[in-house]
């Protein structure tokens, strides 16, 4: 895949993935709030809405067929397909946000990730776990699903962890003040990175 180029005053991405349960949206809801200059990018799907979910807001809820088609013409920057449904980040959504200068989250599974890292190679990779697995499975129990959609769950939330090691950051969330808090020095951390300021600094000795 063609890397896609970036440039100084690119905003910075963020690409967030977590097991079911992990607090994921939580934080990243946190980090909004605290940064203006911070979007989130919606995902597409093809599953339906769920109650409370407002369309172009949580997700952009589209058919299948129109889903493929975008497939077909190379609009997502990754997709996947998980129980059925299909999920991916438009290209176009995410280049428009970062050449503005905003700061983009993407919350994507590892696989999509993945295929993120191998054309954007500047995106940050954060991974959020839950402080234990005792602590997982007891998250994925508060769902109320019945013991094979959990069994599958915590299956699926094991083989995301084993992805976790070539990520960039781990942020444990065992309170969500303190995950946040971490989340937030990675933030600013990054955004810090002497490559940003590279023009800035030349500019001290242009009228020696």
């Amino acid at each position: 895949m063609n890397e896609i180029p970036v440039e100084k005053s690119q905003g910075l991405l963020m690409i967030v993935s977590a097991p079911s349960g992990a607090g994921k949206t939580s934080i990243c809801r946190k980090i909004l709030q605290m940064f203006p200059n911070v979007r989130f990018s919606v995902s597409c799907t093809t599953r339906p809405p769920r109650p409370g979910e407002t369309d172009g807001k949580d997700y952009e809820f589209i058919s299948t067929e129109e889903f493929r088609e975008r497939i077909a013409r190379g609009e997502f920057v990754e997709w996947v397909e998980n129980y059925g449904q299909l999920y991916g980040t438009s290209r176009k959504t995410m280049n428009a946000f970062l050449k503005q200068g905003f700061d983009l989250i993407l919350d994507v599974e590892p696989r999509g990730a993945k295929a993120i890292r191998e054309q954007c190679p500047q995106g940050v990779l954060i991974f959020i776990l839950p402080p234990s697995l005792s602590d997982l499975k007891s998250r994925l129990s508060r769902r109320g699903e019945n013991g094979a959609v959990m069994a599958n769950r915590l299956q699926s939330s094991l083989d995301e962890i084993r992805e976790a090691l070539w990520y960039d950051y781990i942020i444990f969330n065992d309170r969500l003040e303190d995950a946040v808090d971490r989340f937030r020095a990675v933030y600013i951390a990054e955004r810090s990175r002497r490559d940003r300021f590279t023009e800035r600094i030349e500019a001290f000795f242009k009228d020696e």
